[in-house]
Order: C-alpha cells, then structure tokens, then sequence
C-alpha cells in the first residue's frame, strides 16, 4: 500500500502531520477510439482535482493509467477534508425582514440551508446595498463520503468531445460503461451509476485473460493487470512497441518508417502490444511512395519499411494485440487485409491515368467549393487570376507556368485516389502531372501550393509553388470572409488563422514588394460585390491579418507597445513594417524620446484646431 504524508492545521494552529490515503479509480467500458483515450484521461484527471481543490481535499502524487478498455487514475489524497470557515450571502435585507424586523420565510430558509439559526445571521453591506450573511464553521468530512456522493457526478459529467448513450439511461460516455473500480486505501467506495455498481474489481485482456481481476491493494494494480496481459501504463506500452520494431528491424534488414502520430496511435489501440512482421508482393512497390505508406497507415495502422537508401520496402509492421503464440496467424491475416487494401489502391492508380491530368480539370466544375461562391473550377480560375497578379510582381517570366499551376492544382480531386485517400491531395496530383508530361516546377507547385499546412511546415521550395501558395490561401480568406464565416473565439472550421499564419510567413520569406493591402483587394476582385461591401470586406480582413502578425511579432519578442502603434494604421507591407518596428524600437530607447512624444503630440494638436478652424 502506499501512502504520503501531508500537513494540516491543528488545534491551536499546531501543524499536525497525518498520512495520504492512495485512491484508485477505474472505468471500464467498451473500446475507447485511440484519439479519445489521452483526451478522456485528461478530463477525468482535470474534473477530479478541480473538485479536491473545491472540496478542501489534499491530494499529492497522481499517476495516470489508460488503455482503450479503461481509464484509471492512482492518487493521493487526505483522510478527510480541511475544516473550513464558509461565509455565504443571501437575500437582501429589505426581503430577509418585514418592517417590524422579524425575518421573513426568505430568512428563515436561508438559514436552513447553512444549518444555523435565524438569530446567526448578520447583515453586511454591499455595492448593491444591505443583504443577509452568515459565517459557518464546517468540519471537514471523510473523504470517502464526499467522493461516495461526488463521483458519480463527475463521471457524469464529463465534457467529452465524442460520447453516446445506451440503453434507457441519459448518461454519455464514450462507448458503454462496463465496470467501474474506486477504492480508497483498499475501501469501496459505494456508489451506483446507471445501474453499474463500484466495487473493486478490474478486468484482465478481452481475449487473452477476460476474467475479473480483484485489487486487493492499489499498490499492486499495474502488476496484477500484466498478469492479465494488460499492460496499463501508456509509456511502457509505447517503449513495448519501439522495442519490438527495432528488434524487427535488426531481423528484417530495413527500418520502419519513423512515425510519432502512428505510434502514439497504436500505443493507444491495444493493451497487449505485440509488434508482428508482415510482407507484400513486390509488384505494389511500383505504387507512389506516399499512396504506400498512406495505405498502411491509415488504413491499417501499419509501419510501412524502407531499405537503407530510403527506397519502398515490401515489408510492414503491424501491432498485434495478443501475445506472441499466434504470431503467425496475426501475420497472415495483416498479410491478407493489407493485400486486399493495395489492390484497391493500385486499381485507382490505374484507373486514374486513363485522363490526363489537364483533361480532368472540366469535371471540376461538377465539384462544389461553397453553395454561394461555385464550383472547384471557379475557385481555380480565381486562384489562376490571383497568380497572375502576384507573378507580374514577383517574376513575371513565371506567370503563364503559374496560372496553368493554378488550373492544375485541384484537378486531383476528381480522381479515385484522392477520393479514397484525401490526404494525398497534392501529392498525387504532382504523380499524375508528372505522368502526363507537366513540366516539373508546375507538377512540384500542385503538391506544394498547400504548404505550409502546419506551424513549422516547409514552405514552397520553388516561386510557382509559393505563388500558388499564396493565391489559394488569399482566396480561402477572402471567399469565407465574403461569406460571413469569420473566426470567432477558438472557433476556426477553416483553418483560415493557420492560413493567414502561412500567408505571413511565406511574404516575410520571400520579401514580396507589395503590401497585404493591395494582395487583399486582388483576391477579392474574383467575387461578386459592391464597391463599399468590398472596401468593408478589405479593412476586416486586414484587422484579421494585422491580428496575426501581431501575435508572431510579439512572441519574436518585439514591444506590444512598438507593434501595436506600428499596426495601427493597417498599412500592411511586411517589409516595411519590420523596417518601421526597428526604427521605433531604437528611438523609444533614446533618452530624449518622451520629450520627442510630448512635441509631436503638441504639433499634431495644433495642426487639428488649424484644420477645424
């Protein structure tokens, strides 16, 4: 068992030291969705110990466990909670009292709901005039009490991002409850929820030992379910599997295809990870390297290999949940599913290249991009304007390149590859591009004009591929702005934040003559408005850019002060505005600079009453 210790106050304000009960807590449930097991972990642990503070409950160590089958947690917690002082506010004086001073029912009841007589109360003076109050003395109470009535409220109440409900019952939760295991210091804490009572009792591996697992001690909780086959730490699952893979991989001769995102996955999709070796016919590694991998991975979770020279390897890895006995069987039939998904892929690969990649632009127009501004096709002629535009100012020998960039750039959309694997858009438009006989910097700017699509992404390696970049991401801004759907709050459905980020980041790299000003007002010349709607649409966009940049400018460590007053007059050329911060910078450090202020503020003064006058 263990146990910690912690202080609390004493008679006499004497610090009295007493021991840390260790509380345990398990929900067992139907198989969690990999990306909902961290996050559900994260609420169960954040709601508890908001509660504790709330509650006057001590609690130290906390440690985390989590499979797709349960979400546990091993904390340290008091016996019971702090005696508490709680000075509470009720109704009015004016509504506690009648005019002969006796107390009304508004009275009487607040002063049952503390416990305490009416004669208690006192009056206490506010902003808002007199109200009734009243400090009560509250002796902490067992903590197994509080959680027995406490925690099926907080289970209950979970904000998950994705739940259901089953049965008659109103609760939600990610998939249905199975079991639900609390102890404190070995204790049941009693309680029922939706039918389900706690006890103390966990569950071993669905398939390898489904039998029920009693803790008789919190200590021996982890070990107890490796017995079970269920490794319950999230960080030795994760160090099981990048063991086993480096094992294959000295035995294969080839080396998995580093990959934090699959890992974390598959770390999160078994409790008994067993990482298994499987080969393809050599015949799909005529398929792109990245439709390869895509299928392996998203698909199936699979790691896909690559030789030493970093050329296809027709081997994978997969991670089984059993044990070792049947690797065999696990192999053959990751083999089988694997065969059947490249089949797939391969027929569209083929399939696709019966058009030439310019030959499939005409059905964009059958592919809506929003209700009100078109189809794909009008976006890409947009797009194709916008190049135009922004090649004239940055090397107008690329202009024709980078409008046939810009009609290209969606094309891959329409073909069976990209419809079964859309994150590959791009990518297999530049494979199909290049197989038609594109020049190469135009194929390399279909793949590229969606960089960077993350903070810290490359960008565009070649000037078509930066100029389609940029149109695109100035068209996106501009047609949902046109639309109303601006981002508000950490509501962002279109990532246009991120784009305005990659916009900024792309203009400051390449050190584009112009300012945003004029690139904004091109974007919007593709869409259908007024006048005054469009100079409205240009100045709100540009308060959203200057948001941005002045978010990146800060965090680079510049004066909110010099950024903020170098901001102010929307004039956005990012050149010049580095230029201008540095200025200001240096001047606001020169001693004279507050007197400089006092006489320019006085100048501009005059010149106002000269003006109105």
């Amino acid at each position: 068992m263990r146990s910690r210790l912690y202080e609390t106050a004493g008679r006499n304000g004497i610090s009295v030291v007493k021991k840390m009960k260790s509380l345990l807590i398990e929900i067992g449930s139907e198989e969690i969705p990999a990306r909902f097991v961290p996050k559900g972990l994260e609420l169960l642990k954040a709601d508890l110990t908001k509660f504790f503070d709330e509650s006057s409950i001590s609690y130290g160590t906390i440690s985390e466990y989590a499979t797709p089958r349960r979400l546990a947690l091993l904390i340290d917690v008091a016996e019971k909670q702090e005696d508490r002082t709680i000075s509470s506010t009720g109704p009015s004086k004016k509504a506690a009292y009648d005019k002969d001073g006796n107390p009304t029912k508004a009275a009487t009841g607040f002063a049952r709901s503390l416990g305490i007589d009416v004669s208690e109360l006192t009056i206490r003076e506010t902003d808002k005039g007199d109200y009734v109050s009243a400090t009560v003395e509250k002796k902490g109470s067992p903590t197994i009490d509080v959680l027995s009535e406490e925690l099926p409220k907080i289970i209950s109440s979970l904000k998950l991002p994705k739940s259901m409900r089953w049965g008659d019952s109103s609760l939600r939760y990610f998939r249905p409850i199975q079991w639900i295991l609390a102890t404190l210091d070995n204790k049941v804490i009693p309680f029922e929820l939706n039918g389900i009572k706690s006890g103390d009792v966990s569950y071993g591996h669905r398939f390898l030992s489904p039998k029920a697992v009693k803790i008789k001690e919190s200590g021996s909780y982890l070990s107890l379910l490796k017995k079970n086959h269920v490794i319950a730490d999230c960080n030795e699952r994760k160090n099981m599997i990048s063991k086993g893979i480096k094992e294959i991989e000295s035995l294969a001769g080839c080396r998995a295809i580093e990959d934090e995102e699959l890992l974390e996955t598959v770390t999160n999709l078994v409790e008994h990870p067993t990482p298994v070796l499987g080969n393809f016919e050599d015949k799909y590694l005529s398929l792109p390297k990245e439709l390869l991998i895509t299928v392996m991975r998203s698909h199936q979770k699979y790691f896909a290999m690559e030789d030493a020279e970093g050329n296809m390897a027709s081997s994978f890895i997969a991670i089984s949940n059993m044990n070792t006995a049947i690797n065999d069987t696990v192999k053959r039939g990751s083999e089988r599913v694997l065969r059947a998904r490249l089949e797939d892929a391969r027929f569209y690969f083929i399939d696709d290249q019966k058009n030439k990649l310019w030959d499939l632009i005409e059905e964009l127009k059958n592919v809506t991009f929003q209700e009100k501004l078109g189809s794909v096709y009008d976006k890409a002629e947009r797009i194709s304007s916008l190049s135009a535009h922004i090649a004239d100012r940055l090397n107008p020998a690329l202009k024709e390149k980078a409008q046939r960039a810009s009609m290209l750039c969606k094309a891959d959309l329409v073909t069976g590859a990209v419809g079964e694997f859309p994150e590959l858009q791009g990518y297999m438009g530049m494979t199909y591009a290049n197989i038609s006989g594109e020049e190469s910097d135009v194929a390399t700017a279909i793949n590229e004009h969606y960089m960077p699509r993350f903070a810290g992404d490359s960008l565009p390696s070649e000037e078509i591929g930066t100029i389609v970049s940029l149109s695109d991401k100035l068209d996106n801004i501009a047609s949902f702005f046109y639309l109303d759907m601006i981002p508000s709050g950490s509501e962002d459905p279109f990532a246009l934040r991120r784009q305005a980020a990659g916009i900024i980041h792309i203009l400051r790299t390449t050190g584009y003559p112009d300012s945003l000003n004029s690139l904004i007002e091109a974007s919007l010349k593709g869409l259908e408005t007024s006048e005054e709607k469009r100079t409205e649409l240009t100045n709100c966009i540009l308060r959203f850019f200057a948001q941005r940049l002045e978010g990146i400018l800060i965090l680079e460590g510049h004066s909110y002060d010099v950024v903020n007053a170098v901001l102010s007059t929307l004039v956005l050329n990012l050149k010049d505005i580095e230029q201008r911060i540095s200025i200001i910078s240096e001047l606001k450090n020169n001693p004279t600079f507050p007197a400089m202020v006092v006489a320019a503020k006085r100048v501009y003064n005059i010149l106002q009453e000269d003006q109105d006058s």
